[in-house]
């Protein structure tokens, strides 16, 4: 590719990737990344790019801020990566993921495609480039991603690809993947467009028990059919997830969905279809699991209290202004109100993830934001002026919040 741009003439380069990938789908590309042969580190620093690759040499235009990759070949098991003037275009699409990935583009318009991945595209099948495909792990989650992301253009994942993500969780390989890496792959996933796939993906292929178990044991836990025709937990979850999405596009109320009900999976089996309890075991999983992943701060908080409080929330009508405001406090509403709006999406989300309620109103959600409102504006300043000295300040503010919530409640 060359074009008239100062820092890239006389460059062998190639636009490579997403960028060619999506613009084939008639769908606009979210970044342009490029593939520079026959140059070395020190012609690109010469040009004015600015290096921020740390295992490979990456580098950013001057101008444009797009990333521009010397080539390289196929990551070896010890980490190590090959670059040079010698490498083709060839063998740096070789090492990518999916054939619909190892596309690249010259100035003119002209596809190069080694692999099939236009056939693939055409067909709209996810399939691995080669058997190397297995040397990262943590391409079993990026095709869930791809899946999920594209499930909506009818894509399905190749069975000979499938076989091989099974193959990869069999190895234990999973297991070797950082922590911070999964969590990565996990939060684009609930900000993307079907995190519902995602999940069902990872459970296909096997890996869902071994990163998530937790999650992947709510499958053929039975509930009580009254309440959830769906029966089956499992399945629940992954239709309050899928509802979720409709309600919002916050990752941190979709891992609050996602999380909500994972107590269910530890009721013991001679109480079953009841979950007596379910809500305290579910938000000291969702703890445990934070400790084990960088899930941030923000989503943990919210995923706690959710787990707690759904099912309180789900009947709050029923609740006296004491347990409503014991609830605003839990949320930290009174500091953070933002929490509780959240909160309200994750549980609107449980409440219509059920078969054949799917468009059931809740009202549960208003009527609390009602209340909390009116306990938000409770007239604190005369009460504390009329205090007597060295009174609890803070049992007096609860008391006033209490008395409004009672009124607005007609107790």
């Amino acid at each position: 590719m060359n074009g008239h741009d100062p820092n890239t003439t006389g460059l062998d380069y190639y636009l490579v990737g997403g960028a060619v990938r999506d613009r084939l789908l008639g769908l606009e590309p979210r970044e342009r990344d490029f593939v520079v042969l026959g140059a070395s580190p020190a012609e690109m620093l010469k040009r004015g790019f600015l290096q921020v690759g740390k295992d490979f040499p990456i580098f950013l235009h001057p101008v444009s801020r797009e990333e521009y990759a010397l080539a390289r070949t196929l990551r070896q098991q010890q980490g190590a990566v090959h670059y040079g003037r010698d490498v083709t275009l060839k063998e740096d699409l070789s090492r990518r993921d999916l054939t619909i990935n190892a596309l690249a583009e010259t100035g003119d318009g002209e596809v190069i495609d080694y692999f099939g991945g236009r056939a693939d595209l055409q067909n709209r099948v996810l399939r691995h480039v080669s058997h190397a495909f297995a040397e990262d792990p943590l391409r079993v989650l990026r095709v869930a991603r791809f899946q999920a992301r594209y499930a909506c253009l009818g894509f399905t994942i190749a069975d000979e690809t499938l076989a091989l993500m099974r193959e990869i969780g069999n190895a234990g390989a999973l297991e070797s993947i950082a922590p911070d890496r999964i969590w990565l792959e996990f939060d684009k996933a609930l900000g993307g467009p079907a995190p519902e796939v995602f999940i069902e993906v990872l459970r296909t292929c096997g890996a869902l028990g071994r990163l998530l178990p937790e999650l992947d044991r709510l499958w053929g836990v039975p509930q009580t059919a009254k309440w959830h025709p769906e029966v089956d937990t499992g399945i629940h979850m992954l239709m309050v997830l899928h509802q979720a999405r409709q309600l919002s596009d916050d990752p941190a109320v979709l891992f609050a969905a996602l999380t909500h009900d994972l107590g269910k999976g530890l009721t013991a089996a001679d109480t079953l279809p009841a979950h007596h309890g379910h809500e305290k075991r579910s938000a000291e999983l969702v703890l445990g699991l934070c400790r084990r992943w960088p899930v941030p701060n923000r989503y943990r908080d919210l995923a706690v209290f959710v787990a707690r409080e759904h099912g309180k929330i789900h009947n709050i009508e029923e609740l006296r202004p004491g347990k409503v405001l014991s609830i605003l406090e839990a949320a930290d509403y009174f500091r953070r109100p933002e929490r509780l709006q959240s909160a309200l999406l994750a549980c609107e989300a449980d409440y219509r993830g059920r078969q054949g309620l799917e468009d059931r109103p809740y009202p549960q959600a208003q009527y609390l934001r009602t209340l909390a409102v009116s306990a938000a504006q409770a007239d604190l300043g005369t009460a504390l002026e009329s205090a007597a000295s060295g009174s609890d300040v803070r049992e007096l503010v609860r008391r006033v919040r209490l008395q409004a919530l009672s009124k607005a409640m007609g107790r």
